[in-house]
């Protein structure tokens, strides 16, 4: 979805009202001024009379006449109401309120559609949400047990938050072999961060030996990374004034912080962001063109029902894409379970109906249109994306 015309509508409403206001707040220190002058020639000739009075008064109202208040601020709150119309036709142009007609009658797992809702709460932290959501949609007990698999990771998160890294280390180490199977060296980039804490308390000493103990035995494959915590020894106290002040950074923190949150999900063999997240926002991306092809469908929703292929190409973002597509450069069609990729002898790929149709069903061989091999189609095999 094309999100320009929105910003570029909001922007215009966003000027126009400052110039809205700035003209506002002129016009009002312009009447400020001019009542101002008057009553210091008030107090000036201490005036008793009513009449000299009045005269002030009148000259007073003249001033305000002049400078015409209503008159100059006209101009620009009409230009502000003119883009402050316009703003909610284009958020009704790009926003479709209704997306009912892109909608298909299937019957979903309202139980697995809760437990999905849940564990995205369960995975934002939002402990209390995620039961109240349990409860009030009477699922069993058995659905808030996953809660138990995060609830470990976000009592790690919020002790790093507070610059305690015990928790993490403890868990981090408790999973050393898992982490080094996966190729993480999370456990080191931990020992870093407690290695700089150690070493900004201004005790070398302590730091040292913790090199020693908990960051030396992964000299084997980061030496470059230790000798740079080794030089820092050199500026114990003061590593704000190093050339490696970079390790005083919070990013750093943020950083490990991530990397223990995709690793701790990873071991629980959970994807790192929230299934619920990654369909709303790939439907997101996917709704604009169903929309639009229903529009031109408008009276055959049968045919819409019925169909099991989504009838217009619908493109996401890379990371929407999980699984790779193929389709036959012979039918020109996407392959799907009934007619599966089909890998032939040599090395080139056709989807089954294309090969059953050119070998005559199996009946003869033929030649790959791509090269001069004769295909054998009891020799293929199929592909599986």
């Amino acid at each position: 979805m094309d999100l320009n015309p929105i910003k570029d509508a909001f922007d215009r409403v966003a000027k126009k009202q400052k110039m809205s206001s700035s003209k506002t707040q002129e016009v009002v220190a312009q009447m400020i001024r001019e009542i101002e002058k008057s009553l210091e020639i008030i107090k000036a000739e201490h005036c008793g009379s009513e009449v000299d009075c009045k005269s002030v008064f009148g000259e007073l109202k003249k001033k305000l006449q002049e400078i015409a208040p209503l008159s100059q601020l006209e101009g620009t709150q009409k230009e502000l109401n003119i883009a402050l119309s316009k703003y909610p036709k284009q958020l009704e142009k790009s926003f479709n309120p209704d997306i009912s007609k892109a909608y298909r009658n299937i019957d979903f797992d309202a139980h697995t559609v809760n437990q999905i809702i849940a564990g995205h709460f369960y995975r934002q932290g939002l402990f209390d949400v995620g039961d109240c959501f349990i409860n009030e949609a009477n699922e069993p007990d058995s659905t808030a047990a996953m809660k138990s698999l995060f609830s470990e990771m976000y009592l790690i998160l919020e002790a790093m938050k507070n610059r305690n890294l015990e928790p993490a280390l403890n868990w981090a180490t408790a999973n050393s072999i898992k982490l080094k199977e996966k190729g993480s060296d999370l456990l080191l980039k931990l020992h870093c961060l407690q290695f700089v804490e150690i070493l900004q308390d201004g005790s070398r000493s302590k730091a040292l030996s913790y090199v020693r103990t908990h960051i030396s035995p992964f000299g084997a494959n980061h030496f470059s990374e230790i000798q740079k915590l080794m030089a820092c020894l050199l500026w114990s106290g003061k590593l704000h004034q190093s050339p490696y002040s970079d390790l005083l950074s919070p990013t750093n923190w943020n950083v490990v912080a991530e990397e223990l949150t995709r690793q701790f999900c990873n071991l629980l063999g959970q994807s790192f962001d929230s299934p619920l997240s990654v369909t709303i926002a790939a439907g997101f991306q996917g709704l604009p063109p169903l929309l639009k092809f229903m529009t031109v469908m408008a009276g055959k929703k049968q045919e819409w029902q019925s169909m099991k292929q989504l009838p217009v190409p619908v493109e996401l973002d890379r990371e929407f894409q999980f699984h790779s597509i193929f389709v036959c450069p012979v039918s020109k069609e996407q392959s799907t379970d009934e007619n599966p990729p089909m890998l032939m002898q040599c090395g080139h790929v056709l989807c089954k109906q294309s090969i059953n149709k050119m070998s005559k069903n199996g009946s003869r061989t033929f030649k790959c249109p791509y090269c001069p091999s004769d295909i054998d189609s009891t020799q293929c095999r199929q592909l599986h994306l």
